[in-house]
């Protein structure tokens, strides 16, 4: 798209110059198109003015269901003094009913469903977005829930490595039919200052540990009350004891590719989820609801300290 001041890098890197840390696209082919429709977005960069709309975030947050991320948007805005009462925030993304996306000041909310292929899409979708807005500096981080390994329900997981099924930290995709592999890098400083945030806040324990990114909630993740079962529960046993051996803390769908695309395209990028339950005592999650309520609003107070905290220092 002429329009986005792309230019032809080496390794068919698409990037912008001038800023200090700009979003970048591997792929030569962005270059060439005059429009870019982000189908799931219900956004176009001929309808859209994207460094209007876009261009002051610095902060992007991801999360499963979109009504949890209306919620942070809301949790957000009141940490940094930009909330008032009855301001609605508009669904940005109102014309789709796949993703919903909120926006105020430099912070930007964006559902993206469950698993890898939802987040996946969403991602490709978001970094375009904020390529085409010309953002510069931009922390994502995503904020959900899990389960944990061998820990309390309610701790929140910071996570250090996003691995696979096979505690790699690497994430696999077969593309025209042949083998992908990328790496699952995470922002170490960014873990460091997320982890000195709880501390600051003081409100519920926060631990840095791997999380494991699975392609399934049930029998991908060793649980016994699925359709299916082809294990025992002496091998359920034995495959979480080794994970946590490796390291993992947690276990839920969608790190790898998450850690895998920032990285690859200049994002500084962090996983903060809560545990909803021991995987080490059991499979369902039986938490009363609002419990398990209060436990969903832990990382998004973190990261809401978070950035107010980074914005103050700005």
């Amino acid at each position: 798209l002429g329009a986005t001041g792309a230019k032809r890098k080496e390794k068919g890197e698409e990037q912008r110059g001038g800023n200090d840390c700009p979003v970048r696209l591997l792929n030569p082919n962005i270059a060439k198109m005059k429009e870019d429709i982000l189908y799931h977005f219900n956004l176009t960069t001929s309808r859209h003015n994207f460094p209007a709309l876009f261009g002051d975030v610095k902060f992007v947050c991801v999360g499963g269901s979109p009504s949890r991320m209306k919620a942070f948007i809301r949790c957000v805005g009141a940490e940094l003094g930009l909330d008032c009462p009855g301001r609605d925030y508009p669904n940005i993304c109102a014309g789709t009913d796949r993703y919903a996306m909120y926006k105020v000041g430099p912070v930007l909310s964006v559902s993206h469903g469950m698993g890898i292929p939802s987040i996946s899409i969403m991602l490709h979708e978001l970094i375009k977005l904020l390529y085409y807005a010309r953002c510069s500096d931009v922390t994502i981080i995503r904020i959900g829930t899990s389960g944990g390994i061998g820990l309390e329900p309610g701790t929140v997981v910071i996570t250090e490595q996003a691995v696979d099924t096979c505690f790699k930290a690497e994430f696999e995709q077969i593309v025209l039919g042949k083998r992908v592999i990328r790496k699952t890098d995470l922002n170490k400083k960014l873990v460091q200052e997320l982890l000195l945030c709880s501390a600051e806040l003081s409100e519920f324990t926060a631990v840095v540990g791997n999380t494991m990114c699975t392609l399934d909630f049930y029998e991908g993740q060793g649980r016994l009350d699925g359709a299916l079962c082809s294990y025992t529960e002496k091998d359920k046993q034995a495959y979480l004891e080794a994970a946590y051996a490796a390291g993992v803390r947690n276990i839920e769908m969608e790190s790898s590719v998450f850690a895998a695309m920032c990285s690859a395209c200049g994002l500084q990028a962090a996983v903060v989820c809560v545990t909803l339950l021991n995987r080490l005592e059991g499979d369902q999650i039986s938490s009363p609801h609002n419990v398990l309520t209060e436990y969903q609003q832990r990382p998004q107070r973190l990261v809401s300290y978070f950035i107010k905290k980074k914005l103050s220092k700005a």
